[in-house]
Formats: C-alpha cells, structure tokens, sequence
C-alpha cells in the first residue's frame, strides 16, 4: 500500500510534535495497515526530505504526503510544494502525490466544537460571545475562510455572536475581537482554537484573552481530524488511479 506521509508545520515547541505523534497515532488505529510517517516543514524533526529520502531507499516509488495545515496559506501554496520539487528533482524515480489541505471541512468545525464543550461552552446561550481564533496569513482568502465559520457560528449557535481573530499577520486581534463582543452585549467570552497544536501563536493567543477568558485546546489528536487525513488520503489515491 502506497505509504502516507503527514506533514505538519513544525515548531520549537516541544509539545507541536508531541501532538501531531498522537494525531498520527489515531490514524494508525483506524487503519493499521497503512504506513503513516510524520513529517515536518522545519523547526521539528524528522524533516519532509528525510523521510522522503527513506521512504526511496526502502524501495517505494509512490507516496501520498497529507499536509497537516488547515488552510491554503504560503506554507500550502509555496513551501510545500518547492519542497517537494526538491526531492523529485534528487529522487526522479520518486512519484509524490499531494493531498488538499484539511480545511475547509465540517469535520474540523466539529472537532473545535467539541473542544469547546470540553471547556463548557455549549450552544444556546445569548449571553456568550466566541472569538475563533487561528493563525492568521498575509493570504487574503486563507484569513477569509476563517471568517466564513465565524460567521456560520453565529447564524446558528444562538450565542451573542463569534468573531475571527488571528494571532499573526493580520487583524484582528485577539484582544481586538473579544472587545468587540463585550461591545455588543456579550457578558461571558469563550475562545475557539482554529489551531491543530500547541505552540507559540496559540499561546499568544491564551495571553490576549487574558485569565477572565476560557480558552479551548487546539484540535490535536481528534478523531474528526484522523478521519479527514485519511479522506484526503483516499482521495489522492483514487485520483491517481483514475487518471493512470
């Protein structure tokens, strides 16, 4: 079977790729005959160009790489892909599938959801404004799709209303998002993670609520997350064999 490799940003924060181990763990309990290798852009190991390299010289000649980003920011549309240039151009016998990103997708809202029920947060209550809070990107429409859930939440979640925010790159902020909601009469603030790990944008992000303010985990090692890696998986490989 055509082995995957799940490739996620990377981070000096030990507990980034901590996390992603335990996301790629669920991945392998749910399909325990498929080879899943996780993989890093930079700053964590193993690097994408290791494992590709490895996965060439045990002899397979066809991979899947699933980037673990949930938007198609730069590290999408240009790091990725130049990386992987890279080793195609230094292994030519190497055929490298890439995956669409996991967002958009209703699995995600899901898993954020459920991470904010963790934290107590349930729908239903007027007096509750949330600020979905995410990376943020000098890519207009990444930032946009953002706002596209927030937006959704607040139709549907009968609270007093949601709000995008970002912690890097462009506005607004935290901070920014939860005055907004205070502004129009939300009297309790809950925070959303739009983030799969741990690190350091995400604890930015806990210090501009500020201590009032729950703050939920990142999505992490959730099951909704595991499901769509292997959607997008399955997807590449039918794609491939459909077009030989």
């Amino acid at each position: 079977m055509t082995p995957l490799v799940a490739v996620a940003h990377g981070s000096r924060d030990p507990r980034s790729a901590a996390t992603v181990a335990e996301l790629l763990d669920v991945v392998r309990a749910q399909r325990p005959d498929l080879d899943v290798r996780g993989a890093f852009l930079d700053l964590s190991e193993p690097l994408l160009s290791d494992v590709l390299d490895s996965l060439h010289a045990d002899g397979h000649r066809e991979i899947v790489v699933a980037p673990l980003l949930l938007g198609r920011a730069f590290h999408a549309r240009v790091d990725l892909p130049s990386l992987i240039a890279e080793a195609q151009a230094r292994l030519p016998l190497l055929s490298v599938t890439v995956t669409d990103v996991l967002g958009p997708d209703a699995r995600l809202e899901a898993a954020a959801l459920r991470r904010l029920a963790e934290i107590g947060v349930a729908p239903g209550d007027p007096t509750l404004g949330v600020v979905l809070a995410a990376t943020g990107s000098s890519h207009a429409p990444a930032n946009a799709r953002v706002h596209e859930v927030a937006e959704r939440w607040s139709r549907v979640m009968g609270w007093s209303g949601v709000r995008a925010a970002f912690a890097s790159a462009t506005e607004p902020d935290v901070s920014a998002a939860v005055a907004a909601l205070r502004a129009r009469g939300a009297t309790r603030i809950a925070v959303a993670s739009w983030f799969l790990a741990p690190g350091l944008l995400p604890d930015r992000v806990i210090a501009q609520a500020g201590p009032a303010v729950a703050v939920a985990a990142p999505l992490g090692a959730a099951v909704e997350v595991a499901d769509l890696i292997l959607d997008r998986y399955d997807a590449a490989r039918l794609a491939t064999i459909l077009s030989a």
